[in-house]
């Protein structure tokens, strides 16, 4: 399509755009009494309008119920977690069985750690990518210390290039074949934080199967954002956060999934707890665990039922919509904003520099931008003037234009609120 830079063009987009009216179902903070433009899904979802809902439910059955909220509670807590299988399996490409909601996501990941990292003389190597988001990065470190490994030795990051902004898919498989039969875990995130940049999960997934490891993805930029396929891409277990595009709330519960082959696998160790073991049972304080069939038999604690609402309530949003629909928005919304910022930049003879890949494989709802010749004062400008976005040293602006709720006319306003912040310095 031929964009074209306008108020009107933004406006005709909107007009076509299906998915339009889900801005209405958002709240908004307010800057200037106006109401943002909103960047920042990458980080934290706004808050749906419908969450209330949902919230007071449990409120009100605490209330009014009690403890015989667990069975006759409107949507029983007992089981309240069963009610993600179906819509989640959907949004990441899973079977039913092989989806949970639990804890929060470094939590998850160190959890299935205990089943898929079993370092042994030989094989004790875990691959990551480069400059990972830094609670995997102390997640692996206390893993491998806590194995008796050196994290020097027993951590290997596949780098990018130098002069380069993003991994190479040849590179990550070169690094897995050249690791090999020391290989143990391969983790990656599935979409990196920084640069936006969008892994090929099913070729790697079966390079490090083939040399004898598990692999696992961080999926916290790529639930609600991507097309996932983890069953039929065989990848052996995922967790992923939900405050970010399933917009469920700060610091909110973590979806897990763990792989239906792994399933009656009774060598695989995991640590357990009551809310694993026999859901017909559980209730019986058997000494003995035995564990739920599929991803619930991995849950430890009974849940917060009051985080699950707000989660709840997004899912749902998402089940009406389908990811399909939501990334054919994605990456129109994600290309507008593209051909905005190269147009500022010409108008004010800039140099952005989009670290993002460009191929649409390799990129979802985010581009990763550096403002060379920029500062922090530009950031605090674009804030101040009801642009939410994030600032990332030395100079990169990471913008997330979430299809849910972002329109075409906040990239245009976006885009003039820019040029006017760089030529008015």
């Amino acid at each position: 399509m031929d964009f074209k830079n306008t108020l009107e063009f933004a406006q005709q987009l909107d007009s076509q755009d299906h998915l339009h009216k889900y801005q209405d179902e958002f709240i908004f903070p307010k800057v200037n009494n106006k109401k943002v433009i909103y960047f920042t899904g990458n980080s934290l979802g706004l808050q749906p309008k419908r969450t209330k809902k949902y919230v007071d439910e449990v409120m009100n059955d605490w209330a009014n119920l009690a403890v015989e909220g667990h069975f006759y509670a409107e949507k029983p807590w007992w089981d309240y977690q069963e009610r993600f299988a179906n819509p989640l399996s959907k949004l990441v490409g899973a079977l039913p069985s092989e989806i949970t909601v639990m804890n929060t996501l470094t939590v998850n990941l160190h959890l299935l750690m205990v089943s898929f990292y079993r370092p042994t003389a030989k094989r004790y190597k875990i691959i990551c990518e480069e400059k990972a988001f830094p609670s995997d990065q102390y997640m692996f470190q206390s893993q491998v210390n806590f194995h008796g490994y050196k994290p020097e030795d027993a951590i290997v990051e596949i780098k990018r290039r130098e002069g380069e902004h993003n991994i190479r898919l040849e590179d990550v498989l070169t690094k897995i074949e050249e690791v090999g039969e020391e290989l143990a875990l391969v983790l990656i995130g599935g979409v990196n934080y920084y640069t936006g940049q969008v892994f090929d999960m099913k070729t790697i997934t079966e390079a490090g199967q083939k040399q004898g490891a598990y692999v696992g993805w961080d999926l916290a930029h790529a639930a609600g954002n991507i097309k996932l396929e983890l069953h039929d891409w065989n990848v052996d277990f995922a967790a992923w956060c939900s405050y970010k595009y399933m917009n469920s709330g700060p610091g909110n519960a973590s979806g897990c999934f763990v792989h239906e082959k792994h399933h009656n696998n009774k060598e695989l160790p995991r640590f357990a707890g009551w809310w694993g073991h026999n859901k017909e049972r559980r209730f019986k304080m058997e000494p003995v665990f035995d564990p739920v069939h599929g991803a619930g038999g991995w849950q430890i604690s009974n849940l917060p039922i009051l985080s699950l609402a707000p989660y709840l309530a997004s899912v749902e949003m998402f089940d009406e919509i389908g990811m399909d629909q939501l990334i054919l928005k994605r990456d129109k919304i994600t290309s507008y904003l593209e051909f905005i910022l190269n147009e500022i930049s010409k108008e004010v003879l800039g140099s952005f520099e989009i670290i993002t890949p460009k191929e649409p494989s390799e990129r979802a709802c985010q581009l990763s931008v550096f403002l060379h010749g920029e500062g922090r004062s530009l950031f605090d400008y674009l804030m101040k003037n009801g642009v939410i976005t994030d600032w990332r040293e030395p100079n990169v602006i990471r913008l997330a234009p979430v299809p849910l709720y972002t329109s075409y006319e906040d990239m245009y306003h976006f885009g003039q609120i820019l040029k006017t912040g760089i030529l008015g310095k």
